[in-house]
């Protein structure tokens, strides 16, 4: 999820671990090891001279089990030597530091595995991304209530019980919420199947997610042979439907997949992509199609689009093409949201 959300985490993760013994610095330390796993965004930019590569870094090995245990128990041997000096000597325990970051690390990329976006979790072993796709890679509503109770637990003695129903609420808020996206996941899907079977509409595989920032609206897309069927439905319609589907053709034919940057760009997809030509030479659009329209009036208001142009014999990658989001697009988004 986005960087405040695993921030807050982490936060919760140190308090709950070491807040009793270090009060708030067990918050900031919490707060390090949740965002660690995220650093792999510079890494990777840092390892690869090549865009396509260096996304597909992301959320691969630092977002595993095994960095997870890694840099846990590093981390923890690290902090402990350099925290335990003159009036600190004996209040913590070094395992008391590799429980802190072992466990704020390692709920990051499971916390990430709940959105759309693919979490190689056993990495370096498989690189089988964990997607359950039920809540939005930014989501407030998750995010706030968690942040607020963090924010007032701040403010009592690190002995006060307070401390701890503060954390207890806010964990507990959260977690209700999000088994909430998972129920609201399994009633979506199902009114999305539902139409497409009477719409007649033949399909080989089919995903659905909450759009941006809510959990409200949805998104379906629904592959087959030659097309990708997509459609919205919020949980406000009247009708237990989808207003329409909207065909997108593949043109998977327009570039390879054998070569190695567009493999990548299909693993990263999850195969679910369209190819669009631009007016320029060995240039084309590729759409990851995992993630919704802006406007499902308009088949190219994906917000995940990747420029790509053969340079050098390889394919380079500008992302979020184009980069500007129209307002009429986020005003179609809104009022599509309120239901129809």
């Amino acid at each position: 999820m986005d960087s405040l959300t695993q921030i807050v985490l982490g936060a919760a993760c140190g308090e709950a671990v070491l807040g009793k013994k270090i009060g708030n610095k067990a918050l900031l330390f919490g707060a390090i090891g949740g965002t660690l796993p995220d650093l792999d965004v510079f890494v990777g930019k840092w390892i690869f001279n090549n865009e396509i590569q260096a996304m597909a870094f992301h959320r691969g090995f630092m977002h595993s089990i095994l960095f997870a245990i890694l840099a846990g128990v590093g981390l923890g041997y690290t902090v402990y030597w350099m925290y335990n000096r003159r009036k600190r000597v004996g209040k913590t325990s070094r395992n008391d530091w590799i429980k802190l970051f072992l466990i704020s690390i390692v709920t990051h990329p499971i916390l990430d595995c709940f959105t759309g976006y693919g979490t190689q979790l056993f990495t370096p072993f498989s690189n089988y991304r964990v997607a359950f796709d039920n809540i939005a890679v930014a989501d407030p509503f998750y995010t706030l209530p968690f942040l607020v109770a963090l924010i007032i637990l701040m403010f009592f003695r690190r002995t006060s019980k307070m401390r701890a129903i503060f954390l207890t609420v806010g964990l507990g808020i959260s977690s209700l919420y999000m088994v909430f996206t998972l129920i609201n996941k399994l009633y979506v899907s199902s009114v999305f199947m539902s139409d497409l079977q009477q719409k007649n509409i033949n399909y080989n595989r089919f995903k659905s997610q909450p759009t941006i920032l809510n959990n409200i609206l949805w998104y379906g897309v629904a592959e087959s042979d030659t097309a990708y069927h997509v459609a919205f439905y919020s949980i406000l319609d009247k009708n237990k439907a989808p207003r329409k589907w909207q065909s997108i053709p593949k043109n998977h034919q327009l570039v390879s997949s054998n070569d190695s940057d567009i493999k990548t760009l299909i693993w990263f997809s999850d195969g679910f992509y369209s190819i669009s030509e631009t007016p320029e030479k060995d240039t084309f659009v590729f759409k990851d199609l995992r993630y919704p329209l802006m406007n499902e009036e308009d088949p190219n208001s994906s917000v995940f689009n990747f420029k790509i142009k053969k340079k050098n014999q390889r394919w380079m990658a500008q992302p979020f093409y184009p980069k500007e989001v129209k307002e009429k697009d986020i005003s179609a988004f809104w009022e599509r949201l309120k239901g129809i």
